[in-house]
């Protein structure tokens, strides 16, 4: 299953959802829901009509470059605190919500009996992790160091993947995207210490750069960990990930939900990687009676088995060594930890200080007890009235949805059923989970941070194993209450938006209803799309991966794929380095498809009225900086490098340029040929 996010990078993940037999198909005029109006009520959090002026360049003209109209006073006055690589509205709320959540956790921090309290104290107290050293970390490093032959890898990596340290083979317990009742192993290429493997092989000088810091990182980390000869190691642990990245899939082909769907019997994955002991391997890491899995690249791992086997032994352990302590660097003392933040922080971000360290400590409490920090900040954070809000605007952005299918002219009458039936199908769920985990069972010492973290993995990694055979957990949440951020769940057939990106400037109760359409209608309607891109579209009405377009369908949905994939790859953020339309093409179709959508249900919204002028904007131009402004965002350069190698979502500045592809945005701003976001009307991408 995939699930897709809104603001940051995607990933796969777990999920589930119920196999059922197709029923009869339904009256299309009867499936969509009626539009509820909601009503602006006063004062919003910003502005007049919850949209910030004073942030525009109006001397900018809008068909040159809508997102500096919209936000250019706001970047030219905005400077990237030192703590962060980029900074933007999603930085700010997470700043914000962090704020709130370091409340909530200080309140149980004086109280002994606090799990809570227990685990912020842990991380807090810098001298106790000072005094240890790195004793505490010794013994599994010892196991490490203590690996006498290549026979004893499989349960040692069984270990380290436990305590979620990196391994050059990666899984999880997911759900089997062609019978989404079920779970099943997910199983899938790693070994990489840099974020892709293009940064261990294109020809690029900052690429070059890079490398050569990332070779002095590791040197640093064995030398800090007392190792001998550690330049020398470092190197060949890099020649090594070269290789592994040299066998590795891109990742725009590992996006691929077909070429990813690869079930084998272990008697089969044996045959494809001959030499490398799986089955030990599964049943140290509990997986013991595993006899399927769903490999996601079977030839990267055919390639890094051989790569193990050929490496030498002292290779692979290092490997095991650096990933250790740098998974592990926040919980051990300051100088790996500082080591890890200059190479990974600075290096790869531009991150020029680390974050405070209250600020880290929430982030390791809230990461540890998730649901019991979550239902804190449920309570004091979200009010009903807030709740009931959202779901209004997602009803009415499912009736758009459920509208625009009908007036498709490039998909068939057999089809528009069955995508109607999928729309029918959906779980929005708003907020918090219906229920909260339990957790515990997680054994917390006030005085032990390091082996909070250790156990707070080995717990999550049981948790995750021990679903083989269960039913789908249908109520589990991939994120928590507090996340900025929003996701749509392939398997489960849902889209989920927690509670803390429920507020300005994506969503206003007292905002101008257009603004609130234009931030959070269009991420919702971004989310919902994704069921309907070009990955979420294989998936049908059960969250089962097949085949239930016709194939005219799909040739007719592929050429308007491909005009969008091309206007993607002409943008050039940093000199040489161009938006990867493949890479990047879900989120670009979820933007043109959210921002649709969210505009459709706006004007049903208004019954029929016209909206009113505030200040001097029209509601069409008001929803369109709605639009604009949610992606306010400043990178450091590194960051965006990193960004456009391995990030499905394009830059801000391109995400918010899609409405260029808008007949009514050039009506709303008086768009004229000749400008450089104009496109002939019949070059602009129309999909849904």
């Amino acid at each position: 299953m995939k699930r897709i996010l809104i603001g940051l990078a995607a990933t796969t993940a777990l999920a589930g959802c119920t196999t059922s037999e197709t029923p009869p198909p339904v009256a299309v005029a009867e499936a969509a829901p009626p539009v509820v109006e909601a009503p602006p009520a006063p004062k919003p959090e910003i502005g007049a009509f919850g949209f910030d002026e004073a942030g525009m360049n109006k001397s900018v003209q809008p068909g040159d470059s809508f997102y500096k109209y919209a936000n250019g006073a706001w970047d030219a006055k905005t400077e990237i605190p030192a703590d962060k690589s980029n900074y933007g509205m999603f930085v700010a709320l997470d700043d914000l919500s962090r704020e709130r959540t370091k409340t909530l956790i200080e309140q149980s921090a004086n109280d002994p009996n606090s799990r809570i309290g227990a685990v912020y104290a842990s991380f807090m107290d810098e001298a106790a992790v000072e005094a240890k050293g790195l004793a505490p970390f010794e013994p599994w490093l010892n196991q490490v160091r203590g690996i006498k032959s290549k026979a004893e890898l499989p349960v040692m990596f069984a270990k380290a993947r436990e305590l979620g340290i990196g391994t050059p083979f990666g899984g999880f317990v997911g759900q089997d995207d062609k019978a989404p009742d079920q779970y099943i192993v997910n199983f899938f290429q790693a070994g990489l210490g840099l974020p892709d493997r293009d940064y261990y092989l294109k020809p690029d000088a900052k690429l070059a750069d890079t490398r050569a810091k990332y070779l002095t990182h590791l040197t640093n980390m064995l030398n800090l960990a007392g190792e001998k000869n550690a330049a020398a190691r470092a190197k060949a642990i890099v020649d090594f990930e070269t290789k592994i990245a040299k066998v590795s899939w891109s990742r725009i082909d590992s996006r691929d939900a077909t070429k990813t769907y690869n079930k084998m019997t272990l008697g089969q994955l044996a045959q494809k990687a001959p030499g490398f002991d799986f089955p030990s391997m599964f049943k140290a890491g509990g997986l013991q009676g595993v006899d399927s899995l769903i490999v996601a690249q079977p030839s990267a791992i055919t390639g890094i088995v051989n790569l193990v086997k050929a490496a030498p032994l002292s290779v692979i352990k290092d490997q095991l060594l650096v990933r250790s302590l740098d998974g592990y660097s926040d919980y051990l003392p300051k100088a790996f930890d500082a080591e890890n933040f200059s190479f990974y922080g600075t290096t790869l971000n531009g991150t020029p200080e680390q974050e405070v360290r209250w600020k880290r400590a929430v982030n390791f409490t809230t990461g540890v007890l998730q649901d019991d920090v979550s239902k804190l900040y449920v309570e004091r954070y979200f009010p009903p009235e807030t709740k009931a809000a959202a779901d209004t605007l997602v009803h009415n952005i499912i009736g758009a949805m459920d509208r625009r299918i009908d007036k498709l002219d490039w998909m068939s009458a057999g089809t528009k059923v069955k995508a109607h039936e999928k729309l029918a199908s959906f779980t929005p769920k708003i907020g918090y989970p219906s229920q909260w985990r339990d957790m515990s069972g997680l054994v917390i010492d006030r005085g032990d941070l390091l082996g909070n973290a250790m156990r707070s993995n080995q717990f999550d990694y049981a948790y995750n194993v021990n679903k083989l055979g269960k039913p789908i957990y249908r109520w589990e949440w991939g994120m928590t209450p507090m996340t900025i951020n929003a996701y749509a769940n392939f398997g489960m057939v849902e889209i989920v938006f927690p509670a803390a990106i429920l507020q300005p400037p994506f969503f206003d109760p007292n905002a101008d209803p257009a603004v609130n359409y234009g931030g959070i209608g269009a991420v919702i309607g971004h989310e919902l799309s994704h069921h309907f891109d070009d990955q979420g579209a294989k998936y049908d009405k059960t969250g089962r991966l097949s085949d239930w377009w016709t194939p005219q369908d799909v040739a007719a949905f592929n050429s308007r794929l491909d005009a969008l994939g091309k206007e993607y790859d002409a943008y050039e953020p940093l000199p040489g380095m161009h938006v990867q339309g493949k890479l990047t093409m879900g989120e670009n179709v979820a933007d043109l498809a959210g921002v649709t959508l969210a505009y459709d249900a706006y004007k049903a919204s208004l019954g029929g009225k016209e909206a009113p002028v505030i200040d001097g904007m029209t509601g069409d131009q008001r929803f369109y900086l709605g639009w604009a402004q949610v992606w306010r965002r400043k990178y450091r350069e590194e960051n965006l490098r990193q960004r456009l190698l391995t990030d499905p979502h394009s830059p801000s500045e391109q995400r918010v340029a899609v409405v260029r592809n808008f007949d009514d945005w050039y009506r709303a701003f008086n768009i004229q040929p000749g400008q450089a976001l104009y496109l002939a009307p019949d070059a602009r991408v129309r999909i849904w």
